[in-house]
């Protein structure tokens, strides 16, 4: 089964949609590292391990990967790509990496690193796509869960997002 690695911003992005139970509906597994789950993640929504939320570690030398990532890209990226990944930030792309899976993000700045890192990346509107493709929402419910994701100030391309739904 694919294995997707979720950074904070996309399970928040999720839960503000109100489309938690739906991501775990999809045939992938969706994995977190442990040190940004227990930091970020659980303290807020302690039950997504319930839901099928995999907590998973990274070897020591990913985690060393990690570390490296910070010294490596963030003089590389300009205050327009946003704000520079965080450590957790690195910390989900070294998973993916470690999994060869692709990332969940949301981060501009992360998007980039991780290209040029060579690690596929997905946000909220690839798994959007993927939700209508599954059938597991309706266009108009994946409307409704744009508009909560507006109303909760979260940061997507809204033109893209408008697209994707015009062509399914």
């Amino acid at each position: 089964m694919t294995l997707l690695i979720s950074d904070a911003n996309i399970l928040i992005d999720m839960e503000s949609a109100e489309l938690l139970p739906v991501l775990f509906k999809l045939p992938m597994d969706i994995g977190i590292p442990d040190i940004l789950y227990h930091e970020e993640i659980q303290p807020a929504s302690p039950n997504l391990e319930a839901l099928g939320l995999h907590i998973m570690e990274l070897t020591g030398e990913f985690i060393a990967y990690a570390f490296d990532l910070t010294a490596r890209h963030n003089n590389k990226l300009s205050s327009k790509q946003g704000a520079r990944p965080s450590h957790n930030d690195y910390i989900a792309l070294a998973l993916a990496k470690q999994e060869q899976a692709t990332l969940l993000t949301g981060d501009a700045a992360l998007r980039i690193v991780a290209q040029r890192e060579k690690v596929q990346v997905m946000g909220s509107i690839g798994l959007m796509q993927h939700f209508l493709q599954y059938e597991l929402v309706s266009k108009d419910e994946c409307r409704c869960a744009l508009e909560k994701m507006k109303v909760a100030k979260r940061r997507l391309p809204w033109t893209d997002a408008e697209n994707m739904i015009r062509q399914f």
